[in-house]
């Protein structure tokens, strides 16, 4: 049967093993995921063990995979000039190499200002377009994340004035299941982002309990074994002309006692039968 998504592997999924890099891209490509979505220190790794990234780009595409996204931590939104200073630094650090392994995409949450509760979104902007042009020196776009237990940028309206206020066309979000509830957004304001705007969209359940209020990252369940209503919001992602990837990122401790190659396959099997399974109907 045709699919309408593409599949990707974000690697915290597998990530109780500590597997190298090669592993995973390994486990990705025999359980049938369509790209990869791996975290910045595990290149670091890679490197550091001796590999050269030119090389991990090869194994990638012989895989059959793609780098759709990546994950990486640095202070783009730091109201101190130093450490906002060395955040670009370490994001342009963070794009040469995904740049080196035909990445596509970072994640930018709002990381060492989650605690901020007076953010001017319009300076915000000014910092993501900042951040943006970093980007454009790589080819390599950085997705403005929401992070709904942040006090900043929370919610995907937050995200959506940031994006549109920094006026440079490879402005992206990246949103997530969780995330969206955790912060209090909702589903509905979906139907607001043009599908070339959101190159990567993390996919997660959460279950009834705990309430939103206590869940934590760690009570993401697979699609599907929760209450979220992912069949309504993969038919907002395709109106809207989604052609990005969905990437399962899971962080459930409960899951890890499973080989990484299970966890993988029942991923994207419970991934599939959600998308199988959507319907029209109301968020």
């Amino acid at each position: 049967m045709n699919q309408p998504f593409r599949f990707c592997l974000n690697t915290a999924t597998i990530r109780s093993r500590k597997l190298p890099i090669t592993d995973s891209i390994e486990i990705a490509a025999k359980a049938g995921y369509d790209a990869i979505e791996p975290w910045i220190e595990e290149l670091d790794q890679y490197k550091a063990s001796g590999g050269e990234l030119g090389r991990l780009r090869s194994i990638i595409k012989d895989s059959g995979l793609t780098v759709e996204g990546a994950i990486g931590f640095f202070e783009w939104l730091s109201d101190d000039d130093e450490r906002r200073r060395k955040g670009l630094d370490e994001a342009r650090r963070n794009m040469e190499m995904l740049a080196l392994i035909g990445g596509k995409c970072v994640a930018a949450p709002p990381y060492g200002s989650t605690d901020v509760t007076n953010l001017d979104l319009d300076r915000a902007a000014e910092r993501y377009r900042a951040l943006l042009e970093v980007g454009d020196e790589f080819g390599v776009t950085p997705l403005l994340e929401v992070w709904g237990f942040s006090r900043t940028i929370s919610r995907l309206s937050e995200a959506l004035y940031v994006a549109a206020q920094a006026d440079h066309p490879r402005a992206c979000v990246l949103a997530d299941v969780y995330h969206l509830y955790k912060g209090g957004s909702g589903f509905n304001g979906l139907r607001f982002i043009n599908g070339g705007a959101l190159p990567v969209f993390h996919v997660n359940d959460y279950p009834v309990q705990p309430g939103r209020e206590s869940i934590g990252d760690a009570d993401r369940v697979y699609p599907g074994d929760g209450v979220a209503p992912l069949g309504a919001i993969f038919d907002a992602l395709l109106s809207n002309g989604f052609k990005g990837v969905l990437s399962l990122e899971l962080f459930n401790k409960t899951y890890y006692h499973n080989e990484p190659l299970e966890i993988a396959k029942t991923g994207i099997a419970k991934l599939k039968e959600a998308v199988s399974r959507r319907h029209s109907n109301a968020l």
